[in-house]
């Protein structure tokens, strides 16, 4: 089989510097992310393919990106490695012309050496977008990832979920997907492989840290609703609310939460958002709305200095004593939640210092309905204060024993907030 992509490549790499008006913000360092329509920050992302004072097009050279301008170079690079192909590859007859296509804008992205950055197709894309929906056809799990080490590991495998039933538990390591290594690879990407249409099923294999085996386990894909809040009373007018992500169906799910323990006498709240990897701004800003008096909630600023602010309003106020849990794995929509609560000081946060990512993602969707993400703005807590790398320190520090029966993190938790309440 012969190749002769050089002028349909070329017409590709012209077409993928136009991108569409709208815009969505990608918000985490795992799998969680930010979504918020703003024209206006899609029109400061047409700006920065800028022109110099000349008015001619910059080149790479003076911190742009213009691969349309070296479109003859590289048709005429991409008709000799297609020559190389063509004589020498042995299996011809497996090439597949538009993996190619992708695979080669997902290098162009790579090329940008930012973790964050990416470029999805337009089937990852539809996927990721159907993913803040909270439902989808998929496993049931829900996945981070270690930015350093590029491990994605399980955080929550959904009780009755196809994921579950087939073995697969609490901090097992995804280790390979279908025979194939995903270890540094995009989590989106990833996630995007494993769900797939409803009785289908995908090859996995994890390790589990606990024993240090590698298990292989075959699941079927089957219909998910993703119930990112749990709640119940606890003992001594203690409300516990937990949060595993912030999807668009989290908000309602959240509010029923806050209803039905306050329906049921809860004088104090814990909120557990361990292991949260993030999620939607939209919801994140209206759960705390539903908690802070009018104000700030965060902020975010671009390279150009372009300020937006996400605000409550003095609607909705909860008054009563409040904990936030955190650990390692709470990152960006989950920090957000943190740092306004304890910047209010409506809340005390304990356990570890959180993830650390105080930076914003954008996704700008191209016109065959593919996508890239590029890193955009830094975010800000309300008193002014960007997280990125460092993360939201508790207040009161508790380590989780893994060697205590129970969760100890809790516990303390339990604790704290019966002094709090003793204390009114």
């Amino acid at each position: 089989m012969g190749l002769d992509m050089g002028k349909k490549r070329s017409l590709y790499i012209i077409l993928a510097v136009s991108l569409l008006v709208n815009c969505v913000f990608l918000f985490a360092g795992c799998s969680g992310w930010w979504m918020l329509p703003s024209n206006r920050q899609a029109q400061n992302s047409e700006n920065t393919t800028a022109n110099n004072s000349n008015g001619q097009s910059s080149s790479q050279s003076d911190g742009t990106a213009n691969a349309s301008k070296y479109s003859k170079e590289i048709e005429e690079k991409l008709k000799k490695i297609d020559k190389v192909i063509n004589a020498y590859y042995l299996n011809d007859t497996e090439i597949d012309e538009e993996k190619m296509l992708e695979s080669m804008y997902t290098g162009y992205v790579n090329g940008l050496g930012e973790k964050y950055s990416t470029y999805y197709s337009a089937e990852e894309y539809a996927d990721l977008m159907e993913s803040s929906s909270g439902e989808y056809s998929g496993i049931g799990v829900s996945v981070s990832q270690n930015m350093n080490t590029g491990i994605i590991t399980v955080v929550n495998p959904f009780e009755n979920g196809p994921g579950y039933e087939a073995g697969i538990r609490k901090e097992d390591i995804l280790y390979e997907v279908e025979g194939e290594e995903v270890t540094g690879e995009d989590i989106n990407q990833v996630v995007a492989r494993i769900k797939g249409e409803e009785g289908t099923t995908v090859n996995l294999t994890v390790y589990r840290p606990a024993t240090g085996e590698y298990l292989d386990m075959t699941v079927e894909r089957r219909i998910v609703q993703n119930p990112t809040v749990t709640y119940e009373m606890k003992a001594d007018g203690i409300g516990y609310i937990h949060i595993t992500e912030f999807d668009e169906v989290t908000v309602e799910q959240f509010n029923t939460a806050i209803s039905e323990l306050k329906n049921q006498g809860a004088k104090g709240l814990i909120f557990d958002v361990r292991d949260n990897p993030g999620g939607l701004l939209t919801s994140v800003c209206s759960m705390l709305d539903q908690l802070l008096p009018e104000g700030l909630l965060v902020y975010t600023m671009d390279k150009n200095g372009n300020r937006e602010e996400q605000t409550s309003d003095a609607e909705h106020v909860l008054e009563m004593p409040m904990i936030v849990l955190t650990n390692g794995n709470s990152a960006s929509a989950a920090e957000i939640f943190t740092a306004a609560l304890q910047d209010y000081k409506w809340a005390t946060v304990m356990g570890t210092t959180t993830f650390g990512k105080g930076i914003v993602q954008v996704i700008l969707p191209l016109d065959d309905g593919s996508a890239v993400k590029v890193t955009q703005s830094k975010y800000y807590t309300p008193n002014g204060v960007c997280i990125h790398g460092t993360g939201v320190t508790p207040d009161i520090e508790v380590e989780y024993d893994r060697e205590a029966e129970g969760d100890n993190q809790l516990d303390a938790a339990m604790q704290q907030m019966e002094k709090m309440l003793t204390a009114e």
